[in-house]
């Protein structure tokens, strides 16, 4: 990790200040388990992944008991959107994710995240609006209007 991330991670564990998570919730930063995420998690956030992918394997279990009633087609898809939930809220710490995770900012719905291209450098290139699929999923009905006009360059920046 580089000196001004050690640094700025510093400041922030002795900060007051708060964030709010996409659940709503509100905390203080210098509760949370902050790291540049270049290196290996830390070992709180590693326990952490691997509850949440416990958690997505015993939810893979409880869906294969409920296929009696269930058309397989139906589960199967149910099942992918499922881990695809997880999956996009998790990908940012994988190692093979070749984005640094201080440029990524997660919005979930209706396009998962946006990337602040060098931001982490201190020089935005571009900025990438970015959504995670698995498997064959397609865009939905908003996220192919999101992409239209993007690529419409019908995007404004708007300051109040």
């Amino acid at each position: 990790m580089g000196a001004s991330a050690d640094k700025l991670i510093n400041e922030l564990k002795r900060s007051n200040l708060v964030a709010e998570c996409p659940c709503g919730e509100s905390f203080l930063l210098k509760d949370a388990i902050l790291f540049d995420g270049k290196g290996a998690l830390p070992k709180e956030a590693a326990e952490i992944k691997e509850a949440l992918l416990l958690q997505l394997k015993e939810r893979e279990n409880e869906l294969k008991k409920r296929k009696i009633s269930a058309d397989k087609g139906a589960e199967k898809k149910a099942m992918e959107v499922g881990i695809g939930k997880v999956m996009e809220k998790i990908l940012p710490t994988c190692a093979d994710f070749n984005i640094p995770i201080c440029d990524c900012r997660p919005l979930f719905e209706p396009i998962d995240m946006l990337v602040f291209n060098g931001l982490s450098a201190g020089k935005i290139e571009s900025i990438t609006f970015m959504e995670i699929k698995t498997g064959a999923s397609r865009l939905n009905t908003h996220q192919k209007a999101i992409k239209d006009a993007i690529e419409e360059k019908k995007v404004a920046y708007k300051e109040l």
